[in-house]
């Protein structure tokens, strides 16, 4: 083998591991935003990892995270919880930041 070909290979793995570490920072996101969600709601314990739970799988229906704000947006709602969409956003951002810092941490 050439040395560009041991560089091409390095970038494809290295692409790789990014693209599932950027995957596995979004679904901890999700199951934590499905944490402060539940909590939000005041679901018991049980209820909450279930919720949290369709959160992640909630972010599978369309690309981007407007199907996770809906989704949030619509049950915070129906549960009598007085949310806006800027605090969910808020909530997305604090969230992908200790999601990071957990799988930082992890490694």
């Amino acid at each position: 083998m050439t040395t560009f070909d041991d560089r091409e290979r390095a970038f494809e793995t290295k692409f790789a591991r990014d693209e599932e570490m950027a995957f596995r920072i979004i679904a901890r996101r999700n199951r934590l935003l499905g944490q402060w969600a539940a909590e939000l709601m005041k679901l018991t314990p049980e209820e909450a990892d279930a919720y949290a739970k369709t959160v992640v799988h909630a972010d599978l229906e369309e690309a981007g995270d407007g199907d996770v704000i809906r989704k949030l947006l619509g049950d915070l709602t129906a549960a009598g919880v007085d949310v806006g969409e800027a605090d969910v956003r808020d909530a997305l951002d604090k969230q992908t930041i200790e999601a990071r810092r957990q799988l930082m941490e992890a490694q």
